[in-house]
């Protein structure tokens, strides 16, 4: 049965000279993104979509659906800050109370909707990794409205904004040099800008793809390798190292592309930060949730910590769950860790045996706040960064809520949360400098003095979860992750099951049967009436290939994480479609 699409209803546009209907664009392609700009695989998707808008640009027009997360998100100057951040070239429609995402029925960030030039959807995706399956849906259905007379290209309503410029753009995090000069990375400008002491511009390094963390190497090191910095250059998706004295550059690790789940090549997934940490840099791999290492010595690039499942799950490192890690600061026996979508501060411990990775502040990806108290308690929004004050207590840079707090760590144990400083617009990183922190304040183009020794404040502040509708299940569910191969492709078994399904629950007696993993992309689950409200944690994956086969045949993993809120009620429908990704009707 083929669907019309709903109407695109929101608060307001971007990127446009006024609101954009459907019936508009009747004629052309419509492809609706719905993302948030706090998730790294919506930023993930713009990427790959932009080849997608160019090939077809007579025939396609794209529109952002933006559907927050977080309440920082839902402010509108913050928006409109992200959609240039972020260099989005289409129009964004403004959608805070979810109306538009309810009505396609989204159920993950990122969504892909099709909508064809009669308007009815005709194909959805979840998650990154489609950008193949809809330029070839794309070029099948072209040819079939050409045929039938309905398609009639026009121009994009898309309208850049203005830019005023400045001397860093959305600056990510700075580390001081040892002469007072200090290097920044700025991400807005794809640049690396050393700055003097007074801040005066002295020379910008180019090269980079939104370069996002910058570690300052041990000098014996440097002189061994013949590079001082090495920069997390995050969609560039590479390492490089970066020699002071000249300003060359060279590509440490990774080939440009983004690394996806079954790659055995030399790529990397929007690496965000970089520390010096027992002998190693450690790298936070924002995109794929997991700590990598990498040694300048033998130029060895390698998995540290996490599973690559994106959540709040502590443990041995190799089995830890993180989330989008972002920001590291090294101290003795720790690694701090700021994983920016569960709202926590985290460490990685290397007192004992084996690595291990424990909580600081935070319960979960849907769960942010602004309250200081005991670090059990406290709640931050969306923190991108963590630096270790002189006292051995950790500065956390609380970028949603504006805010610089501290945890006081007393025996090794993380105490009282206090808040340092307000008012600032999305503090991403922070250094020392004497009797001041220098704080990262990336939503203003700038770097800010905020004194260390006025006593931190407390604030009850506020607690939220994130609201997205509740979806009523029975206590006994088929779950049924949907998936067509795209026109030309069929399901690649040749080394196997072609699928994985991985299920889990918070609180995880939630799911009295049926959790854990599996190769069938359906599953029976038994869930405890009991426990009544939760959140069901679904991960799928499945591979395709070309249907020619033969040598050079292109084959592709199509992944996506769900978290789906449910209550279990008596009378609800039995059976849960989560799209992967195919053709409707």
């Amino acid at each position: 049965m083929r669907v019309r699409a709903p109407e695109l209803v929101g608060r307001g546009w971007l990127n446009t000279d006024g609101p954009v209907r459907l019936a508009d664009l009747r004629g052309r392609f419509v492809l609706l993104d719905f993302w948030t700009f706090c998730c790294i695989n919506c930023l993930h998707v713009l990427d790959e979509l932009k080849p997608v808008e160019e090939k077809h640009a007579d025939e396609l027009v794209v529109i952002g659906v933006h559907s927050p997360k977080f309440a920082h998100e839902a402010d509108p100057d913050a928006l409109r800050a992200a959609v240039e951040r972020y260099s989005v070239t289409h129009p964004v429609l403004d959608d805070p109370e979810l109306v538009t995402w309810q009505a396609y029925t989204a159920r993950a960030w990122p969504t892909l909707v099709l909508v064809d030039p009669e308007g009815y959807v005709v194909g959805q995706y979840a998650g990154e990794g489609h950008a193949h399956a809809i330029d070839a849906l794309l070029t099948q259905l072209v040819e079939e409205h050409r045929a039938k007379g309905t398609l009639q290209p026009g121009d994009s309503p898309y309208v850049p904004p203005v830019v005023e410029p400045t001397d860093l753009r959305f600056p990510a995090s700075a580390v001081p040099l040892p002469d007072g000069r200090v290097l920044v990375a700025d991400a807005g400008h794809d640049e690396v800008v050393e700055l003097s002491a007074d801040g005066e511009v002295l020379r910008r390094v180019g090269g980079f793809r939104e370069p996002n963390g910058l570690c300052l190497l041990p000098a014996d090191v440097a002189a061994e390798v013949g590079y001082d910095v090495v920069v997390a250059d995050t969609v560039g998706h590479r390492l490089h190292g970066l020699a002071l004295a000249d300003g060359s550059t060279r590509v440490l690790a990774g080939d440009g592309q983004q690394l996806m789940p079954g790659d055995g090549s030399d790529r990397l997934s929007s690496p965000w930060d970089v520390a010096w940490w027992r002998d190693r840099v450690w790298v936070a791999m924002a995109g794929i949730h997991q700590l990598w290492t990498f040694d300048p010595r033998t130029g060895t690039a390698e998995v540290a910590a996490g599973t690559a499942n994106e959540g709040l799950l502590d443990g041995p490192a190799p089995e830890a769950w993180l989330a989008q890690t972002s920001r590291l600061a090294p101290d003795g026996d720790r690694l701090w860790l700021a994983d920016s979508e569960t709202s926590s501060v985290r460490w990685v411990d290397a007192s004992g045996p084996a690595l291990e990775v424990r909580t600081a502040v935070g319960t979960g990806l849907f769960d942010f706040g602004f309250r200081d108290g005991p670090a059990d308690q406290a709640l931050l929004q969306h923190p991108l960064g963590v630096t270790v004050l002189p006292d051995g207590s950790v500065a956390v840079c609380d970028t949603y809520n504006g805010a610089v707090r501290r945890i006081a760590v007393t025996d090794g144990s993380p105490g009282e949360v206090t808040t340092l400083a307000t008012g600032l617009a999305e503090p991403s990183a922070a250094y020392v400098d004497g009797a001041d922190m220098v704080v990262v304040e990336s939503g203003a183009h700038r770097l800010t003095r905020v004194p260390l020794g006025g006593a931190g404040t407390g604030t009850e502040g506020f607690a939220h979860t994130t609201q997205r509708p509740v979806t009523e299940v029975p206590a006994t569910l088929e779950l049924v992750v949907s998936f067509t191969p795209p026109p030309g492709q069929k399901v690649d078994d040749r080394f196997g099951p072609p699928s994985q399904l991985m299920v889990e629950a918070t609180p995880p007696q939630l799911v009295r049967e049926g959790a854990g993993r599996g190769t069938d992309l359906t599953r029976t689950i038994v869930l405890d009436p009991h426990v009544g409200d939760g959140v069901l944690h679904v991960a799928a994956r499945a591979a395709s290939c070309d249907a020619a086969g033969g040598e050079g045949a292109a084959c592709h993993l199509h992944q996506q994480d769900w978290g789906v809120p449910v209550r279990v009620v008596a009378d609800a429908d039995g059976r849960l479609v989560l799209p992967l990704g195919g053709v409707e009707g």
